[in-house]
């Protein structure tokens, strides 16, 4: 089972600038846009958080491990599915596994999110998703990946919130993803009464890019062109409200395919 290694928060105000410094945070002059683009600015920890080593893996015996054995074959069927219906361009690839993963936090209109050592450009990436919210009334939140994670921490981040898929690019600025089939819409409880929990699968093959609810395809997007798509991976958390802990968010089964 792998960790992340470092610990960082991005938050989304409308107008405000891409900070990268860790130290001391120097802020570029922002360019003009349009008044409806939201604008990023990014608040990176820079400093690793510590977290465990994963615990050596034991010696094989000469007795089978049947669960090991059975849960090898589930993520291939997984992979082959996905294949099967167009969504990779092979079945041929590796799995890592990470740590489950339980985090919280309240700043509003914010994101944190925790970088992996794994890169890759096509791959897929699912976990159980749990989430609950101090706030009936929150805004946008829930739990999500990061991707194409690049050395500036230009990247890709996608939430799966209680009515809909929440998708972003962010370089210096911020922007939706477009959707280009499907509703890109859900429907749970709200997560202050009770945690809303689903299965969650993100599918990246070239500029496209498939969400998965529950086993069910919710919405097909467009990625840039011009990005660079070969980057890190990485879990992330979206606030709702600043009210006590904000939004919750427990990540289960987590697992990524990455092809050979």
């Amino acid at each position: 089972m792998k960790t992340a290694k470092m610990n960082s928060v991005v938050s989304l105000p409308l107008i405000l600038a891409f900070v990268l410094s860790a130290c001391s945070f120097s802020t570029p002059e922002p360019t003009s846009v349009p008044t409806d683009t939201p604008v990023l600015t990014a608040t990176i920890t820079l400093t690793p958080t510590n977290t465990p080593r994963p615990s050596p893996t034991p010696r094989p015996t000469n007795t089978p491990n049947l669960a090991a054995t059975q849960h090898t074959d589930e993520l291939n069927a997984e992979t082959k599915k996905y294949f099967d219906l167009g969504y990779l361009t092979t079945d041929k690839g590796r799995f890592i596994e990470y740590d489950d993963l339980k985090e919280e936090t309240a700043q509003i209109t914010s994101y944190s999110w925790w970088i992996l050592d794994d890169k890759a450009s096509d791959f897929y990436m699912s976990a159980h998703f749990k989430w609950s919210s101090a706030y009936r009334n929150a805004e946008t939140s829930g739990c999500g990946f990061a991707f194409a994670i690049q050395d500036n921490y230009d990247h890709y981040a996608i939430f799966l919130d209680r009515s809909k898929i929440y998708f972003v690019e962010t370089d210096r600025f911020y922007r939706p993803v477009g959707l280009t089939r499907g509703t890109g819409r859900v429907k749970f409880e709200n997560p202050f009464d009770k945690p809303a929990e689903a299965d969650f699968t993100l599918i990246v093959k070239g500029t496209y890019s498939y969400v998965l609810v529950d086993g069910e395809v919710v919405g097909e997007y467009t990625l840039s062109k011009s990005k660079i798509l070969n980057g890190k991976l990485g879990f992330a958390l979206l606030s709702g409200t600043n009210k006590d802990y904000g939004t919750r968010c427990e990540m289960t089964d987590i697992h990524a395919w990455i092809p050979d």
